[in-house]
């Protein structure tokens, strides 16, 4: 990848949790307020997978949550109040990303979280947060049940946990939008389609097909894969004999890189196009003959975004050896609607006894001119910024080669 956004850096992974320790902390009884003049301590705690395959997202998602904290310190953005980031690694694993939340949960300081990557992580996270009255705020997840329900694609929206919001938009947009550009702009008409069954996969591909042959596409096949699979041979030779103009991957970059380069190197050159989660410079580190290759996500080119200057300045100024990648502009919008959701409910450097719900309840009415645009929540906690971009891999970079919005 590389508009501006990713960076070919190399990553510096931490394991374990990162924790920027106190100058003030919470009473016991839960109220705080700094003493002898120094600023009560809030935590705002970041989940990613900070290890492993992801790390390259999880990275920029820790760094630019962290940049957030730093620029609320040092404009005293909430007066009396420090704010530290503690970040854990869930290395994209639902159990780790539990435990995690179990272990935010618990230090009283914690009043909101940042994260996850992955949509199975979050469904993991979800009830343990809500139980405990703390908002969780994703830059990430797309699986649209999240927010609205198992029965959203039947039209039954029901928000499950009140304290989840996000501010990357979600698959009921983003597939769609991806099966537009397929078949309308790019001319395709046949597609082969993959999952990787995980919940972030399995619901993109799903609704990216519900689409396609609404408008008209014909699949020609679909399979699945495992997220560590690695040998695509079995499957490549069933996308040949379909005779597909394109394959139509659900999951993330450490796997679609390899699919990819084996469909070429089988003679199948014709374009993989994914979402988000295939967004990343790593996937054409992994794809030698990535060029053709295509990706929706979230959002406007950061680059290209007047909002996004003084972040893309700041971040790079912080001497980060990690790229913010794909998500750095809305980790940094989900901590600063947290920061601002405390704001509003610390009075003259004092966080009231139910901080926690509080801050649900004013996250409600967040609003604010962010790093990707305008940030606010709808009912469902989701973001009401709708915004999408399609990338192409031209080169050894991600080219944006469109964005809109997607009318449902």
């Amino acid at each position: 990848m590389r508009h501006r956004s990713v960076l070919i850096l190399t990553a510096v992974v931490t394991t374990g949790a990162l924790t920027l320790t106190a100058c003030g902390s919470r009473d016991d009884d839960g109220k705080g307020k700094g003493t002898d003049g120094k600023k009560v301590t809030v935590v705002i705690g970041v989940d990613a997978p900070l290890t492993g395959d992801l790390s390259a997202l999880g990275l920029g998602i820790r760094n630019s949550a962290e940049l957030a904290a730093k620029t609320a310190n040092k404009n005293n953005e909430v007066p009396g109040v420090e704010f530290k980031i503690e970040a854990f690694d869930d290395k994209a694993a639902p159990n780790e990303g539990q435990q995690n939340a179990t272990k935010l949960v618990a230090n009283k300081d914690v009043l909101g979280v940042v994260g996850p990557l992955n949509s199975s992580v979050a469904q993991s996270m979800q009830g343990v947060f809500n139980s405990a009255k703390l908002v969780q705020v994703s830059p990430a997840n797309t699986n649209p049940a999240l927010s609205q329900g198992e029965g959203w694609a039947t039209g039954d929206k029901k928000r499950p946990f009140e304290s989840y919001f996000r501010t990357a938009t979600t698959d009921a947009i983003q597939g769609p939008f991806a099966a537009r550009y397929l078949f309308q702009d790019a001319g395709v008409k046949n597609v082969y389609v993959v999952d990787d069954q995980k919940t972030y996969g399995k619901g993109l591909a799903e609704t990216f097909s519900k689409e396609y042959t609404t408008l008209g596409g014909k699949i020609v096949g679909t399979d699945h894969v495992n997220p560590d699979d690695r040998d695509f041979n079995s499957i490549v030779t069933k996308v040949k004999a379909a005779k597909a103009d394109a394959v139509y991957y659900g999951g993330e970059y450490p796997a679609a890189g390899p699919f990819s380069q084996q469909l070429k190197d089988a003679g199948v050159n014709i374009p993989l196009m994914g979402g988000d989660g295939i967004f990343s410079g790593d996937f054409i580190k992994l794809n030698k003959k990535a060029a053709g290759d295509l990706a929706t996500s979230v959002g406007e080119p950061v680059a290209k975004i007047d909002t996004a200057k003084q972040f893309v300045k700041d971040y790079e100024a912080a001497g980060y050896k990690d790229a913010y990648e794909a998500y750095g502009g809305y980790s940094y919008d989900s901590a600063w609607a947290i920061i601002q959701a405390v704001k509003a409910v610390v009075k003259d450097g004092e966080v009231p006894t139910d901080a926690r719900e509080q801050v649900i309840k004013a996250m409600s009415s967040v609003s604010f001119a962010g790093v990707t645009g305008q940030v606010s929540f709808d009912e469902f906690g989701d973001t009401t910024n709708k915004a999408l971009t399609v990338y192409k891999v031209e080169g050894t970079e991600w080219k944006d080669v469109k964005s809109g919005k997607f009318d449902e």
